[in-house]
């Protein structure tokens, strides 16, 4: 009819999957349009890796020689140390994302074990690229002891991408 807007036609997901469009299963503890929440977690984690890079590169030098006096070296891998956790962070976040647009799309199923991957990532993120944050602003190397935990997390994360993967393909 004349001034009636179309209803708005979702994507099928079986055109990107090959197969039929796979129902959302729980996802930690919610019903799974399981992308979205993780999608807004990747976008927010995103935002505040390029925030602190920001802060890296272009506040922190300042910042640790006023409250510290770090020797020149020292300073160099403060910095370095620093640099390696935004690294790690956005790399994780995009990895969160891509993960989270999958299940949300179908394209991945977005049941318990996509909700173990996309927590672990996060936590990932928390442990190890925070640990090192707090390293190098507080200077308080014992923070070094966290940051391989979070590392781990991430590699089970990867493992289970991989072998989850592997068990689904032809």
């Amino acid at each position: 009819m004349a001034g009636e807007q179309p209803d708005r036609i979702a994507p099928d997901p079986s055109v990107l999957t090959g197969g039929p469009s796979v129902p959302s299963e729980t996802f930690v503890g919610r019903s799974a349009d399981a992308g979205s929440g993780w999608i807004a977690v990747a976008g927010w984690s995103g935002f505040l890796a390029v925030l602190v890079g920001a802060f890296g590169a272009h506040g922190l030098p300042d910042f640790l020689e006023s409250r510290y006096d770090l020797a020149p070296d020292l300073l160099a891998k403060r910095l370095d140390q620093f640099d390696v956790g935004v690294r790690y962070h956005l790399g994780h976040s995009l990895a969160l994302l891509a993960l989270a647009l999958a299940a949300s799309g179908g394209i991945v199923r977005g049941g318990r074990l996509t909700g173990w991957v996309l927590g672990l990532l996060l936590a990932g993120i928390v442990l190890f690229s925070g640990s090192l944050y707090v390293l190098v602003l507080s200077d308080t190397p014992r923070w070094g002891a966290v940051t391989p935990l979070g590392g781990v997390l991430w590699l089970v994360a990867w493992g289970l991408i991989a072998t989850a993967y592997r068990r689904r393909s032809p």
